[in-house]
C-alpha cells in the first residue's frame, strides 16, 4: 500500500489586474502556497497559447521550464515538472538536459512530464510540425527513451526512426539517483498506456466517471503484465477539477467563475465531501491526484486543498 500523492496545476496564468512581471509574482504565490498546504508536487502547463476550456488562447502563457527554473529557486521540498511537455516542442535530447538542470536547480526535485502532444493551433503557430497521432507516439517513446538513457548513462547512444544521439553528454549529472522520476501525461490504451508501463514512474489521467477510469486502469495493468512491469511501481494520478470552499452557501458563485463548458466537470464542495466523492477512486487503485489553481486560485483556497490533503492522508492505495 502507498501512500497518496497531491499535485497543484497551475495551467492559468490570470490573476486580475496583474501585469508584466507582476503575473510571475502571483503564480509564485500560488506555488509557494501549495508548497505550504502540503501538496507533493507543483506543475506547470507546457503551451505557448492558453488552451480551450481555460481560457481564450490570447491569455498569459509563459514557456515551463524557465518558469519551473524561478519557482524551484523560491521552494524547497515539492517535486516540480510540467503537466506535460508535448513530446514535438523540444529535442528530446534538449528536453532531457533541460529537465536535468532543473533537477541540479532543485537540488533533486524534478520530474519529466511528456506526452504526444495534441494542440495544432499552436504547432501551426510556431511553425512546429505536427504529424498523425501513430508518429506523435513513436517519437514519444523514443523521446522517453532518450531521456532515460541520458539520466542514467555517462555517453549514451541511440539510434531510432525520428531522434538519435551520439555519446551524448549530460553534465552535471542529475542530482536523484536513476534521474528525475517520469510522468506520462494521457489515456491512450493502444500506445500511451502502454509506453508508461514499459517507461513511466507516474502516469497522469483527467478525471472522469469512476467505471471508465477504471477501464483505464484495466487496460494499464494488461500492459503492465504483458512488458513483466509491476505496476506498484508506477502511480497513477487522477486530475480533479474540485473547488473546495468552507461551506455550500459558496458554490454558486464560485462555479460562476470556471468557463461554462467545464461546469459539468467541476464539483463545489466542502474538503470533507471531496474526500468522501474521491475515495473511491482510491479504492480502485489510483494513488493520488492533482487539483488546479484554475479552482484554487487563491491563498485561502489552497489551504482547503491543504485541509483536504490532511483529510485524506488516512487513505492508502492499493496501486
Amino acid at each position: 500500500m502507498a501512500d497518496l500523492f497531491f499535485g497543484y496545476h497551475m495551467p492559468n496564468y490570470t490573476s486580475a489586474g496583474a501585469k508584466g512581471g507582476e503575473i510571475f509574482d502571483r503564480f509564485l504565490e500560488q506555488a509557494t502556497a501549495a508548497e505550504a498546504a502540503g501538496f507533493d508536487l507543483v506543475t506547470v502547463m507546457d503551451h505557448f497559447y492558453q488552451i480551450r476550456g481555460i481560457g481564450p488562447e490570447t491569455e498569459p502563457m509563459m514557456e515551463a521550464y524557465t518558469t519551473l527554473g524561478a519557482i524551484a529557486a523560491r521552494t524547497s521540498r515539492v517535486k516540480l515538472a510540467t503537466m506535460v511537455s508535448g513530446v514535438t516542442y523540444r529535442n528530446p535530447a534538449l528536453l532531457a538536459k533541460m529537465v536535468t538542470t532543473l533537477d541540479v536547480i532543485s537540488k533533486g526535485r524534478a520530474m519529466l512530464g511528456i506526452g504526444a502532444a495534441w494542440n495544432d493551433s499552436e504547432h501551426m503557430g510556431y511553425g512546429f510540425e505536427f504529424p498523425p497521432i501513430g508518429e506523435r507516439e513513436d517519437r514519444l517513446e523514443e523521446a522517453v527513451t532518450i531521456a532515460k538513457l541520458m539520466f542514467t548513462q555517462d555517453r549514451p547512444s541511440f539510434e531510432g526512426k525520428h531522434y538519435r544521439i551520439d555519446r551524448a553528454l549530460n553534465v552535471p549529472r542529475p542530482v536523484q539517483p536513476g534521474g528525475p522520476k517520469i510522468m506520462i501525461g494521457g489515456g491512450g490504451e493502444k500506445r500511451t498506456l502502454r509506453i508508461l508501463a514499459r517507461h513511466g514512474d507516474f502516469g497522469h489521467l483527467f478525471g472522469g466517471p469512476l467505471d471508465a477510469l477504471k477501464h483505464k486502469r484495466d487496460v494499464f495493468l494488461a500492459h503492465c503484465e504483458a512488458e513483466g512491469r509491476d505496476p506498484s511501481t508506477v502511480k497513477l494520478l487522477m486530475g480533479s477539477l474540485a473547488i473546495l470552499v468552507e461551506n455550500t452557501r459558496d458554490a454558486k458563485a464560485q462555479l460562476e467563475r470556471i468557463p461554462e463548458e467545464r461546469r459539468p466537470m467541476v464539483m463545489v464542495a466542502t474538503p470533507a465531501d471531496v474526500a468522501e466523492r474521491l475515495q473511491p477512486y482510491v479504492d480502485a487503485g489510483f494513488g493520488g491526484f492533482t487539483l488546479s489553481n484554475q479552482t484554487l486560485p487563491t491563498k485561502d483556497a489552497i489551504a482547503l486543498g491543504g485541509e483536504l490533503i490532511k483529510l485524506m492522508s488516512g487513505a492508502r492505495s492499493a496501486a
